[in-house]
């Protein structure tokens, strides 16, 4: 698998497919990583590979994944950010299509802050949100099922700065996304596709709120995974989304 590198910070990515870009990312939380996708609700790198250039990557420092560096306490989603338009800064894309799963629903808010101009459409699918009967569920889960095991691994790292870090990511913002203001999607003009979700880390008003808020959005019904011929209605919807939206590369 190929890296992509920027001073201490080390990504390790995969392509598949020709065509216009199409950067997707795994859901797993903080363990947001390519080894999720065979057990992913949606395959991405396999079943859009025939019609995109499909790209993917571990995010920074997810346990099980390759990508490391430090932990981007003072700016989380920012550091995330950074990596991910980093490395289409190294593949030479200028602009692409954002599909992110679940935690990626908030790196899709800051991508759509941070860089609208290279955006060409994002697709949420199933989002963590904010859940004000269950304020801490993210911060929770990194907690329980991230930081123990980064730390056994970081030796570098300590207890203090995973807390800090969990605080900026989930307890600054306590509303919606996390990652952006309801004023930043209520002003993206980016044309936006929300598949939603209703679990406890993925609030299903999160993704009406998107569908709401954002005025170029359209949203799936729901529930959409299943049965087996409405989940591929709406995989192909996905596709054609992607494809109505995105220029010749």
């Amino acid at each position: 698998m190929p890296f992509y590198e920027k001073g201490d910070v080390r990504i390790r990515y995969e392509e598949a497919g020709s065509g216009f870009p199409l950067l997707v990312t795994p859901g797993g939380g903080l363990n947001s990583r390519m080894s999720n996708w065979p057990t992913a609700v949606i395959n991405a790198m396999d079943v859009f590979k025939d019609d995109f250039r499909c790209i993917t990557m571990d995010q920074r420092n997810a346990n099980g994944g390759e990508s490391t560096g430090p932990l981007a306490i003072d700016d989380p989603w920012g550091g995330f950010a950074d990596d991910q338009l980093g490395l289409m800064d190294h593949l030479g894309i200028r602009e692409f299509v954002f599909m992110g799963y679940c935690i990626g629903g908030c790196f899709a808010g800051s991508l759509l802050d941070r860089a609208p101009e290279r955006i060409a459409a994002a697709v949420f699918c199933q989002t963590v949100g904010h859940r004000p009967e269950d304020p801490d569920v993210m911060y929770r889960s990194g907690r329980d099922g991230w930081a123990p095991g980064l730390l056994a691994e970081r030796p570098d790292l300590t207890q203090d700065e995973i807390d800090r870090y969990l605080h900026n990511l989930y307890r600054t913002n306590p509303d919606f996304l996390y990652s952006v203001s309801r004023d930043t999607v209520r002003n993206c003009r980016t044309p936006i596709l929300v598949l939603p979700d209703d679990s406890p880390a993925h609030p299903h008003q999160t993704s009406v709120d998107v569908a709401s808020l954002a005025p170029n959005a359209e949203i799936t019904v729901f529930p959409w995974t299943s049965p087996p011929e409405l989940k591929e209605r709406t995989v192909e919807r996905v596709r054609q989304f992607i494809h109505k939206h995105g220029a010749a590369p």
